[in-house]
């Protein structure tokens, strides 16, 4: 997958997600996207390549990176609960959608009930 691409689909797929918002809190080329105020993903660049950073369980994060070229440790961010995927041929379109709903499957897991727009473990709407 190409960078354009990742960050498209982590886009659309992250803003597809209920109570999602697109902020800019660290500058120009830096979308940070936030379930009740709560950041999940995060699409910038790093040195012209496109990347995002996700939120990830510390051992599906390790695991990820352990067997994926393109997953590193999160970039400028907690290297235990997040992870940045790079353009490369092991990343692909489901891959992005099932890492960014999973990312903010663990960050409403983590707000108060009466906050969680979804429950997920059913992944349904309503707390």
């Amino acid at each position: 997958m190409d960078g354009e691409t990742l960050h498209e689909v982590a886009i659309r797929t992250a803003m597809g997600l209920p109570a999602v918002a697109e902020t800019q809190p660290f500058g120009e080329g830096a979308f940070v996207y936030k379930v009740v105020g709560k950041m999940f993903v995060m699409t910038s660049e790093l040195r012209g390549v496109p990347i995002v950073n996700l939120k990830c369980a510390p051992p599906h994060g390790a695991a990820l990176v352990r067997d994926n070229d393109e997953i590193t440790p999160g970039w400028h961010m907690n290297k235990q609960h997040w992870i940045t995927l790079s353009p490369g041929g092991g990343i692909d379109e489901t891959l992005v959608e099932d890492l960014v709903a999973n990312a903010y499957e663990l960050v409403v897991a983590g707000l108060p009930r009466a906050k969680r727009p979804i429950d997920p473990l059913r992944r349904t709407q309503g707390g």
